[in-house]
């Protein structure tokens, strides 16, 4: 059997966060559903040495984020949304990542924002920056508002419902994956 690694990364700098909670959910339904796991890791991971110039300049532990996150089989992605973008910082990460990094792998997306008008950062921001990468997306992305978190846990049944079919086609994904290189 061949092992698959799951990088989820996410664009956070604090803890607890929204963009984190919603990339544990997807792991967690990921794990449930289709035994598949996740090594989560965000920004706070990296620490403040993340900001370095170069890779070369990288502190070991922004260094480990960044070769995590290049020797991923596959990776689920979360971000908050700042009016109306990703974060620079995790922007940064990906700009430090070597181009030929994620061709054809398996990328799930997700994104939080305060309200639905930050919504398309996923499709204008966020899917673009992967194809860049020559990722395979999936076709469903997950974003989630303000509105769809009570408590610091998300409470949406349609959100929900959203990450079982993202995470359905990533798993497709991830299987076809296996098989290509069986």
């Amino acid at each position: 059997m061949i092992r698959q690694r799951v990088i989820a990364f996410c664009g956070t700098s604090w803890r607890p966060a929204k963009a984190r909670t919603l990339v544990e959910e997807v792991s967690a339904d990921l794990a449930s559903r289709h035994g598949i796991e996740t090594e989560i890791l965000d920004l706070v991971d990296a620490g403040p040495g993340v900001g370095a110039f170069s890779r070369d300049t990288l502190t070991p532990e922004a260094l480990r984020v960044v070769e995590a996150i290049e020797q991923a089989d596959a990776l689920v992605i979360g971000s908050p949304v700042f009016q109306g973008s990703y974060p620079g910082l995790f922007k940064h990460v990906f700009d430090l990542v070597r181009p030929e990094a994620f061709k054809t792998r398996p990328v799930l997306l997700t994104a939080c924002g305060g309200g639905l008008r930050h919504s398309l950062v996923v499709e204008h921001q966020l899917r673009p920056l992967f194809g860049f990468f020559e990722a395979s997306t999936v076709s469903t992305a997950v974003y989630a508002g303000a509105a769809e978190f009570a408590d610091g846990t998300l409470s949406s049944t349609a959100v929900r419902l959203r990450i079982a079919d993202a995470v359905d086609q990533f798993a497709a994904h991830l299987r076809t994956q296996r098989a290509t290189a069986a």
